[in-house]
């Protein structure tokens, strides 16, 4: 049985802001992650609290809400061998500075808040992230 997981990334709106759409999207093709849908979204503040429902309780939330709705995303369905794990790996640490070389936050986070891009954290996860931006 191969290991062909389904996750969600998301191109936060510091880097749709900076044109970086197609070098993020490269990255995973590259790395053999297939974008299997994408759409570009302007979240409401509604729809982000929504989404970040899970950090509700920790102190960044409002922030984070705030900087999910403040410009438009990118949300794709990445499908590939242990495509959640690996899609993390791609992505690098959360803080940018932390990150390894070549991770697509260390190449174009600029801080911990506007790091880029977001991925799902398991499976479980990633099923409730991919419907509720792609479950019409």
């Amino acid at each position: 049985m191969s290991n062909i997981e389904q996750t969600l990334s998301i191109i936060k709106p510091d880097a749709v802001e900076r044109n970086l759409i197609d070098e993020i999207k490269a990255i995973f093709i590259k790395n053999n992650l297939n974008i299997k849908e994408d759409k570009k979204i302007h979240l409401t503040k509604e729809e982000a609290a929504e989404f970040y429902k899970v950090h509700q309780s920790k102190p960044f939330y409002d922030d984070l809400c705030s900087y999910l709705s403040s410009g438009p995303i990118v949300a794709m369905i990445l499908e590939g061998k242990n495509a959640v794990l690996f899609n993390r790996q791609l992505m690098g640490a959360t803080d940018p500075k932390k990150a390894e070389d070549k991770t697509i936050r260390k190449l174009y986070g600029i801080s911990i808040d506007k790091n880029s891009v977001h991925g799902s954290d398991s499976i479980e996860n990633a099923k409730k992230e991919i419907d509720f931006f792609f479950k019409n």
